[in-house]
């Protein structure tokens, strides 16, 4: 089976070496010292999964990650990051990042992330005989191919915005509490991830704004509901 490869793009020579040097025995990593480089070497290659600096010269993270969304809306993007703003945090997501781990952060952790997306992409992928399709209201969703089409307008989504999808749809008409979902999707609850899943919630509902069938409430002090009336 083929490795794993990682676009790795992170400009301080150091903390590039010592992730690189723990990730190559599992994975192909695939490293670029600033943002320009790894935009090219996204267009040449096949990666599996980005783990993107956001402090770079030439192109920084977030912009790196704007011009990657742009080629590809599937792929895994992982931020590694010093900064620890919040506002970072969402810009990152809004731009379409799947998670964003701080600086200083363990080998561990990270390889927990890298894996928890390789499986389910490997998931989604080999689950060809089960269904992918899905009706919701006037909409369809690909689970397979993370669109959604509404009145032959198809929108593309990131891996976490299709999983909350998925789950909302199996999960249609009921009350869900935040940190259950955030638990099926993350597999812990905090303030960060709270945020995350309202970015995310916000995207889904722009996509279904012309669908008055279709609403995602907002239950306070519970979590939502996932209403879907035909």
């Amino acid at each position: 089976m083929a490795k794993c490869k990682i676009l790795y793009a992170e400009d301080d020579e150091t903390i590039a070496f010592l992730t690189q040097d723990s990730l190559e025995p599992e994975y192909e990593v695939v490293h670029c010292p600033n943002g320009e480089l790894a935009l090219e070497q996204f267009k040449q290659g096949n990666f599996d999964i980005c783990l993107l600096d956001i402090m770079m010269p030439k192109m920084d993270g977030f912009e790196l990650a704007t011009e990657i969304r742009k080629l590809n809306s599937e792929i895994p993007i992982i931020f590694i990051s010093a900064k620890t703003l919040k506002e970072d945090r969402i810009k990152g997501l809004k731009i379409g990042a799947d998670d964003y781990l701080v600086k200083p952060f363990s080998i561990e952790e990270l390889i927990l992330k890298i894996e928890i997306f390789r499986k389910r992409s490997q998931k989604a992928n080999s689950s060809t005989e089960n269904q992918s399709l899905y009706k919701i209201g006037k909409c369809e969703f690909n689970s397979n191919n993370y669109t959604v089409t509404c009145q032959n307008n198809t929108v593309s989504l990131t891996q976490r915005e299709a999983e909350l999808l998925s789950f909302f749809i199996h999960h249609k008409n009921m009350v869900l509490k935040r940190e259950e979902i955030l638990k099926a999707l993350w597999g812990e609850d905090d303030y960060f991830m709270g945020r995350s899943l309202d970015v995310f919630i916000s995207r889904l509902r722009k996509i279904f704004a012309e669908d008055d069938s279709v609403t995602i409430e907002n239950l306070h002090g519970i979590g939502f509901k996932f209403r879907v009336e035909i």
